[in-house]
């Protein structure tokens, strides 16, 4: 199983990468971080290419991941001697609700997102392979099926809490890493103080906004608009607490009924002195989820999603003059790679790399 490869201690290790399902380049943007070389990525959506490419300086391949050949990853790796696969698909086909037997036929096309993932890893035999996704991908048989693509590696994978590395959120990822030479694993998290990964720590210097404005210089800094009714529901909002805490007034039907009671966390407000709850890809909305401000009369802006997802709050997520969509960069930023998560796992990749060239 491990390749034998020359040992040079003047050597520079240099790993390339191409980076599927690549999106906005969270995952890229942390590989850069930690030294990794990505060559491109590729996504379907076309509309990522200029977040893409402006704040990374890789190449944007336009493509559905199924559609691509083993001949094209060739031609992109070229002469690299150490090729990284990064394989993050999507990860609602999996999430706890999408796997609910009503769901099933929806998302069951795109379950062949990552059989062509491992399609690819078994034809390209790439040196390194890593994949993020949401936990419930464990009890998934397309996860087994994708094991199988990596029999002649050292495979690793865990589910780790994604605020170990730097991320102030209470986000759980199953990562995956696996090397064809030698044993792997994601380097152990170093310790951070729980201060330093609060709400506030990360976003409480932006300027405040209203609901439905933006900010005049920063256009990603703007927060969706609230009904009149749900601006009465916020303003009853204290953080940490839920809508139990509420007059009946501002119930709504939802939470009067009994599958509504175990929805509590919905219409809640952010903690300024805690962890962030998960940005998901409805973090815009202030009845998604417990997404409103700690102490502003609005749901969280998009730039301080991105920054709670680490991505640098100089990350152009718009080219000039461009509109902000909520619903499309709702689904850039709830489904990237943490930034930090990125950086971790590049930094893994090249200490194995050095442990066993040196």
């Amino acid at each position: 199983m491990t390749s034998k490869i020359p040992r040079n201690h003047n050597r520079r290790i240099k790993i390339s990468c191409v980076d599927l399902f690549c999106g906005v380049g969270g995952l890229t943007h942390g590989l850069l971080q930690a030294g990794v070389q990505v060559l491109a990525g590729v996504d379907f959506d076309q509309n990522c290419q200029f977040p893409y490419e402006f704040n990374n300086n890789s190449r944007f391949l336009h493509r559905d991941v199924r559609s691509i050949q083993v001949d094209e990853l060739i031609e992109v790796f070229k002469d690299s001697e150490f090729r990284l696969l990064a394989g993050c698909a999507p990860c609602q086909p999996f999430s706890t609700y999408s796997l609910k037997k009503t769901r099933t036929e929806t998302y069951k096309d795109q379950w062949s997102l990552i059989k062509n993932f491992g399609f690819l890893v078994e034809n390209l035999k790439p040196e390194f392979v890593t994949m993020e996704n949401v936990p419930r991908l464990l009890d998934h048989e397309v996860f087994k099926e994708f094991l199988k693509s990596l029999e002649n590696y050292h495979v690793w994978f865990k589910v780790i809490n994604c605020s170990d590395y730097g991320v102030p959120q209470t986000r759980k990822r199953l990562v995956l890493m696996a090397s064809r030479i030698g044993s792997i694993e994601l380097d152990p998290a170093e310790k951070i103080e729980a201060s330093d990964l609060t709400v506030r720590n990360f976003i409480s210097h932006l300027d405040p906004i209203e609901a439905g404005s933006s900010h005049p210089i920063d256009p990603l800094h703007t927060s969706s608009s609230l009904s009149p009714i749900n601006l009465q529901r916020i303003k009853a909002s204290m953080p940490g607490k839920t809508w139990r805490d509420w007059d009946q007034s501002l119930l709504a039907d939802c939470h009067k009924k009994n599958s509504g009671q175990t929805y509590p966390a919905v219409y809640g407000r952010m903690e300024w002195d805690a962890l962030s709850p998960t940005i998901t890809t409805q973090f815009f909305g202030y009845g998604n989820g417990r997404f409103g401000h700690p102490e502003q009369n609005r749901a969280i802006s998009l730039r301080e999603a991105a920054i709670l997802q680490t991505f640098p709050e100089s990350y152009k997520f718009l080219s000039p003059g461009e509109t902000p969509y909520f619903s499309r960069l709702g689904r850039w930023i709830g489904n990237a790679v943490p930034v930090k998560l990125g950086k971790a796992i590049g930094t893994s990749f090249i200490k194995h790399c050095e442990t066993l060239c040196s």
